[in-house]
């Protein structure tokens, strides 16, 4: 595959318009909204950075990584042990079943797209997203890093978009919001591509009791 062709393939893996239900959920962010926690755009500002520090860096992009090295080994047993460490760092089961059911909607897209993939696969990629991403990236020959950057902007696309909603905020607030939590993810990548396994867990309590209690807030535009 060019490299013409795989910068295609990463926009598409970040467009919005991918079908996996990535816009359907707030990851706690409605009710922390709803709570006062999160009442202007520079408490937003805040609670994103958080999740992208104490979680982002510390769950996603390391298991992207050994996930990522897993499908290049063709290493099932490995691939299911980091799926499986995957969600038990979902603290919630609204988060679990958002990353079960983001992992079903993206493995209909795969098997469209790469009907040859192993059936055994399947049972991990209907598991989280993160496991089809990176067997999606070997197999297309896309680095890993240039995948985490895709990974991590739809990731920020996505927040935005439910604070745009939520907080409120305009689309230019929105915009530049965008940019900076682009800047704060592009200094630490590294860091959360290299992280040890010793050092894999999400560090948010806010954020899991928001998701807690978001799965029976009366009154939600996102998904429970």
């Amino acid at each position: 595959m060019t490299d013409v062709h795989q910068r295609l393939r990463l926009l598409q893996l970040a467009s919005s318009n991918l079908p996996v239900g990535g816009y359907s959920w707030s990851q706690g962010l409605e009710w922390a909204v709803e709570a006062g926690w999160v009442n202007s755009v520079a408490a937003f500002t805040d609670w994103q950075t958080q999740q992208m520090r104490q979680s982002f860096f510390h769950v996603d992009l390391p298991l992207l990584a050994r996930l990522y090295h897993a499908c290049q080994r063709d290493d099932f047993q490995a691939a299911q042990r980091w799926s499986a460490w995957l969600l038990a760092c979902r603290e919630t089961r609204e988060l679990r079943e958002e990353e079960r059911n983001r992992g079903q909607a993206f493995t209909r897209l795969l098997y469209d797209w790469q009907p040859e993939c192993p059936m055994e696969w399947k049972t991990l990629f209907n598991q989280s997203q993160l496991c089809g991403m990176a067997w999606l990236g070997v197999h297309w020959k896309i680095p890993l890093h240039e995948l985490a950057l895709t990974l991590g902007y739809s990731w920020i696309e996505s927040a935005v978009m439910a604070g745009v909603k939520l907080v409120p905020f305009g689309q230019q607030a929105a915009q530049k919001l965008i940019m900076t939590l682009c800047e704060q993810y592009a200094a630490g990548i590294e860091q959360g591509l290299n992280c040890p396994d010793e050092q894999i867990g999400s560090a948010t309590p806010l954020s899991a009791i928001a998701s807690a209690r978001h799965e029976t807030q009366y009154s939600r535009l996102f998904r429970s």
